[in-house]
């Protein structure tokens, strides 16, 4: 049936076919992004694969293809191996296209990097830095490095997107202005109501994601370390303070409100010292960076390690890497010590064995680099405490990726949030997610929020004068 009269020429004929009709790339979003995610993931790279896994006809596929090069995401690669007497020609995925920024704050220290499009770091920078400075001086001094790496990679306007890794949980909805979801430590307080990602993304005019450190590590030695992309895992970071990731099915694990992995403030019975969450005898409280180096300067003075005493004496201070450097040594004390802090690292994650099942425990964190002792101990409180068919093939490991694991997690996370099938299909027909219209107007909106809050903080001061 006929919706309207027939044309009565054919040169009407033609108008009719043109006028109205949508243009590829406006009805193709969710085929040209299947096609890129083949190519990019390397599922599928020649087009007799691409036809068969996107399900496109071949002239279909080729408009894809040639909307994709247009757009600079795709071009021809390498001749593969001869199918029926005719090399095909593999497509590739231009990882040089964009740029993704990755930036992980410590306690005392700031590392920052520039990644390719697939998450993989080109250049990498660390140095120390003070919390206690604030979020405004540290935010100013990641943007210039920042800028210090792309101005000699192609400027600011290669930016696609930043990974952020900070030192505490961050909520998974920061619509209430709290960025962080707990501020456990005072040097935090100004941190407070401070969106580090927004204000890098403003600055970048890139979406930007930001994680806990932790999580960013997990994420990072998921991709990049032990496991590469295969198997459970768990993480736990040992360093100033404590806490846990787990990745299940290739997803990270937040938990409702980003909180997961907080099991520096699990009870261990073992003492009364008060952490700093209020309550008493938190795993936190006795085997973190700063609990340790706290005994370790008790023993240092009242004799308890001869070794300790040495170091207190020529350095003014003792931290919990000493402390490792002297169980190596053979210093009982420090020996001793760090194994009593294995067991209590291993009797709280035994029941995260037996619930998660995981291929990897992985250890990483500052505390972790010179203790042997102390990965011995864990592991013999995970197998004593865990049911033998959780341990039957875990694999109990420490990282070898260092601090660059939260880089490269920051990295591989923004990669993936902006290769998604959902948000891919959004923005490319605009080329690259930064032109997305509806992220360009979260731009002016937080720009407005922004302004809104500089005059009602302008007036404040006023008025206290």
């Amino acid at each position: 049936m006929n919706d309207g009269p027939l044309p009565s020429s054919e040169t009407d004929k033609k108008a009719a076919r043109r006028v109205g009709r949508p243009r590829t790339i406006e009805t193709g979003g969710a085929s040209l992004a299947c096609v890129l995610n083949l190519i990019r993931t390397g599922a599928a790279t020649t087009r007799l694969d691409l036809e068969r896994e996107a399900e496109l006809g071949r002239a279909a596929l080729v408009d894809r293809l040639t909307t994709l090069e247009k757009l600079g995401l795709v071009a021809a690669g390498e001749l593969g191996a001869p199918e029926g007497g005719r090399a095909p020609r593999h497509m590739r995925f231009l990882v040089e296209a964009g740029a993704i920024l990755a930036v992980s704050i410590e306690r005392s220290s700031a590392s920052v990097a520039l990644a390719d499009l697939s998450g993989r770091l080109t250049v990498e920078h660390h140095e120390a830095v003070d919390l206690a400075d604030g979020p405004e001086a540290i935010l100013e001094r990641v943007t210039n490095l920042f800028i210090w790496l792309l101005d000699e990679r192609g400027g600011k306007d290669r930016v696609w997107a930043i990974g952020v890794a900070l030192p505490e949980p961050v909520l998974a909805n920061t619509n209430d202005g709290d960025a962080f979801g707990i501020v456990s430590l005072d040097v935090l307080q100004s941190w407070r109501a401070f969106d580090f990602a927004v204000a890098l993304s403003l600055r970048f005019k890139a979406p930007a994601w930001g994680r806990g450190g932790a999580q960013m590590m997990t994420f990072g030695e998921f991709k990049a370390g032990v496991c590469q992309g295969g198997g459970d895992l768990l993480f736990v970071k040992l360093g100033h303070s404590i806490a846990a990731g787990s990745v299940s099915g290739g997803r990270l694990h937040r938990g409702a409100q980003g909180f997961a992995g907080m099991i520096g403030h699990a009870p261990t019975g073992e003492s009364d010292i008060v952490c700093h969450c209020g309550a008493k005898g938190c795993l936190e409280a006795l085997a973190s960076g700063d609990a340790i180096a706290r005994e370790a300067r008790a023993a240092a003075t009242d004799g308890r390690s001869r070794y300790l005493a040495d170091i207190n004496g020529r350095n003014g201070e003792v931290t919990a890497t000493d402390v490792g450097h002297g169980a190596q040594l053979g210093d009982a004390f420090c020996a001793e010590f760090l194994a009593r802090c294995g067991r209590l690292v291993g009797a709280s994650l035994a029941p995260l064995v037996n619930l998660l099942n995981p291929a990897f425990v992985v250890l990483g964190g500052s505390v972790t680099e010179s203790a042997e002792v102390l990965l011995a101990s864990v592991r013999e409180a995970i197998y004593r405490q865990s049911h033998p068919l959780a341990t039957r093939d875990l694999r109990i490991l420490c990282s070898q990726l260092g601090g660059t694991a939260a880089l490269i997690g920051a990295s591989r996370l923004a990669s993936d949030e902006i290769f998604s099938p959902a948000m891919l299909q959004d923005w490319i027909a605009f080329g690259s997610p930064r032109r997305l219209p509806s992220f360009l107007a979260s731009l002016e909106a937080e720009r407005a929020r922004a302004s809104i809050g500089a005059r009602s903080e302008t007036s404040r001061c006023v008025s206290r004068r």
